[in-house]
């Protein structure tokens, strides 16, 4: 499953299987730090995928810690650890366009696979943020 998904990847955004493979590792690495359900669906579907974040959270030296887990998950975290996660794709190699390519290339795969709908866009990483945002501007507005 996970092979289908780096190589539809790898096709959708002009890039070698092995950096397919590691730019897939560094969003779900992502997703998965900020708590995002872009991870949990993937995770729940694909059990190899769990392993590939793991490993590219380890080679890239993203945080493991329960306390360094939480505070990634807070507003400031969640911007730096879409920071770091923009900065690991460019160092692995990816140009504008293929970083553009990734997470809709990740959705579709996922959509044509296993009907999960709404999990190609970058949204699919801050929605946490949106949901907290939202509840903030309601309890003002209470």
């Amino acid at each position: 499953m996970l092979k289908n998904l780096i190589k539809t990847t790898a096709q959708a955004t002009d890039l070698t299987q092995a950096k397919a493979r590691e730019a897939i590792g560094i969003v779900l690495n992502t997703a998965e730090r900020q708590g995002a359900p872009l991870a949990d669906v993937v995770f729940s579907r694909m059990p190899a995928a769990r392993t590939l974040s793991c490993a590219t959270g380890e080679a890239t030296g993203a945080s493991t810690g329960i306390l360094d887990r939480l505070i990634e998950q807070t507003p400031g975290g969640r911007r730096h650890v879409r920071h770091c996660m923009f900065s690991h794709l460019r160092k692995a190699g990816l140009d504008h366009r293929q970083i553009a390519a990734l997470l809709p290339a990740i959705g579709g795969y996922m959509q044509a696979t296993y009907a999960v709908e709404d999990l190609g866009h970058i949204g699919d990483l801050v929605v946490a943020d949106l949901q907290e945002t939202g509840r903030a501007q309601a309890a003002v507005a209470a």
